[in-house]
C-alpha cells in the first residue's frame, strides 16, 4: 500500500539543522512530526576512510506516498553531500495516531 505510514531516519549535522527541517516538511505537510535526538555517535565509512562524528538524528513520521517529495526537499537544504535519508514501514500503531498521522499530511 502506498499510503502506509513510514518512519524516516535523518542524519543531520546539527540540532538546528534538524529543526529546520522537520519544521519545513511538518509545515509543508510532508511530515506530522520530527523527533530530534540531539547527540549521536557515528561511526561509518566515507571515502574509504573510516569516520567517527557527532550528530543529531531526526525520526520524521510520514506517509510512503509522500517519500519522493521528502527526499527532494531534504536534499535541497541539507548540509550533507550524501545525507541519510532511509524509510522503515510502520506494521502497527494506534488507531487513533494513525488516523492523526494521516490528517496532518497530504495537501498543503
Amino acid at each position: 500500500m502506498n499510503d502506509e505510514p513510514i518512519v524516516i531516519f535523518i542524519t543531520c549535522g546539527t540540532p538546528e539543522e534538524a529543526e529546520r527541517i522537520a519544521e519545513t516538511l511538518v509545515r509543508r505537510k510532508l511530515a506530522a512530526c520530527g523527533n530530534i535526538l540531539p547527540e549521536i555517535t557515528s561511526i561509518f565509512r566515507w571515502k574509504q576512510t573510516i569516520e567517527r562524528e557527532r550528530e543529531t538524528l531526526l525520526l520524521v513520521k510520514s506517509r510512503r506516498s509522500l517519500f519522493s517529495r521528502i527526499v527532494e526537499q531534504i536534499k535541497g537544504v541539507h548540509s550533507y553531500e550524501t545525507p541519510e535519508i532511509i524509510a522503515l514501514p510502520v506494521i502497527d500503531g494506534s488507531p487513533d495516531y494513525l488516523t492523526w498521522l494521516s490528517e496532518e499530511t497530504g495537501e498543503e
